[in-house]
């Protein structure tokens, strides 16, 4: 009866790490009902197909200009996100530049079932990039990204890996994965941190991607870059963002770090004016 009973529970452990893993990888959609109309500009809805074959839902907007920016949302979130994503693009249309707006995989109205949180996201940037090529060429002639999350780890592989972007924003970016996935755990399911190392194998199992870690990448981004890290951030300690700017400032002069007391994707809420003074200063000299 011991040994039943043993059995038993090691299965109803396994078969919960099994639920937790499916729902980390399975996030609700976010799906809201305000467009850019709502304020005050006219937009096309277009759906850009992605090299693996899935489409991702965007708005397009024109502003006359050869220079765009594409904001990335967050884990969860989508571009109807309010907290942080409409602001932001409330904020970029007084850059005067196009806007191409689009759903991560699994997120919002794009297809797809599960994320790979910063893995598979680059080649819906990827594709992003060539639709714009593709469809407004001379729309495309400099790209820059705001990310935030993994938006922010997605912004950063961008840098590095596609040549036609040319600048980035790295709000709260995760520069360890697997410590921030861990603190996620204990900050939005009250699960203890350990249980991450069951969890991790399952949900790459589920989603076929893999682990990204933006630290990787510090010694091969060579363009304008500037960080953005909350002191008050459950999720990315401020110690690792000053690890990967330190790194990366040995071979890019153009990178910058500034350090606020935010929470996590939270500067923008906390100090608006100077959030917008930030990004539209960075976006006017390297855009």
């Amino acid at each position: 009866m011991i040994l039943w009973a043993v059995f038993l529970l090691i299965l109803l452990f396994f078969a919960f790490i099994a639920f937790v893993a499916y729902k980390m990888v399975s996030p609700p959609r976010l799906v809201g009902d305000w467009t850019p109309a709502d304020l005050g500009q006219e937009y096309e809805e277009v759906w850009i197909k992605t090299r693996d074959g899935l489409k991702l839902h965007a708005w397009w907007i024109d502003r006359g200009s050869e220079k765009t920016v594409m904001p990335l949302h967050g884990y969860t979130a989508s571009k109807w996100e309010g907290i942080y994503m409409r602001p932001t693009i409330e904020m970029l249309l007084k850059t005067g530049c196009n806007l191409l707006i689009f759903d991560f995989r699994a997120h919002g109205k794009s297809e797809g079932k599960h994320t790979t949180v910063g893995d598979r996201e680059l080649i819906d940037v990827v594709s992003a990039v060539e639709w714009l090529k593709e469809n407004k060429p001379e729309k495309a002639r400099k790209i820059g990204l705001i990310g935030f999350s993994m938006g922010a780890v997605v912004t950063i592989r961008a840098l590095a890996e596609i040549p036609d972007v040319c600048c980035g924003i790295a709000d709260s970016p995760p520069i360890y994965m697997d410590r921030t996935g861990a603190r996620g755990l204990k900050y939005f399911a009250k699960l203890p941190e350990w249980l991450y190392i069951f969890i991790k194998p399952l949900t790459l199992l589920i989603s076929g991607g893999r682990v990204v870690n933006p630290i990787e990448y510090a010694d091969r981004i060579r363009k304008p870059l500037l960080l953005i890290a909350g002191k008050k951030d459950p999720l990315v300690m401020v110690e690792e963002v000053k690890e990967f700017y330190t790194k990366n400032k040995e071979v890019n002069p153009d990178v910058v770090l500034w350090v606020t007391d935010g929470a996590h994707v939270r500067t923008i809420n906390i100090a608006r004016d100077c959030y917008e003074s930030r990004i539209l200063e960075f976006f006017g000299k390297w855009l």
